[in-house]
């Protein structure tokens, strides 16, 4: 099963375009500010450009991971992987095209993919966030709007890219 990466390089903007909105200081920008301990002086200071070209590339990185989580067929070939695979007309090529035939387009949802990312935002964002911020000793606020922001992320990128990779 071969990546789209149109698909990819869309929801890629997604924690972008989120991103502008969630952390406007008209919606949650200023708690995030404040929580963070950074002043609009700090924010001055970033170089914008390389911010938003390092952001992509981390949000494709991140795109390409979820295309895994969320579509369950992409695991079929973890389990006859080998060279087999090369020759369309070993075993382990047929079954997969037979497979693939028959079950290849169960879950492709935008809500199975939207439920999917959710769950990875909350088990393992969550996690990972809310430890760090511990011992950070950041408030219960910056976990909150952090972790949200990261939650409804995932949800969107999970459900466009199950719904259209």
């Amino acid at each position: 099963m071969q990546p789209n990466f149109l698909v990819l390089a869309a929801a890629a903007l997604i924690p972008m375009v989120l991103g502008f909105i969630w952390y406007n200081p008209s919606v949650f920008g200023k708690a995030w500010m404040e929580a963070s301990g950074l002043t609009e002086e700090d924010t001055k200071k970033t170089n914008m450009l390389l911010v938003l070209v390092l952001s992509f590339v981390l949000s494709l990185m991140l795109s390409m991971s979820v295309n895994f989580m969320v579509i369950h067929q992409n695991a079929i070939y973890s389990l006859v992987m080998g060279p087999e695979l090369q020759n369309p007309a070993s075993e382990q090529s047929l079954w997969i095209k037979d497979t693939m035939a028959k079950y290849g387009q169960n879950f492709r949802t935008f809500k199975h993919g939207a439920l999917h990312g959710a769950l990875t935002g909350l088990f393992f964002v969550l996690p990972i966030i809310g430890t760090g911020s511990l011992f950070e000793r950041k408030s219960f606020k910056y976990v909150a709007i952090n972790v949200g922001y990261w939650i409804v992320t995932l949800t969107l990128m999970g459900g466009v890219i199950c719904a259209f990779a």
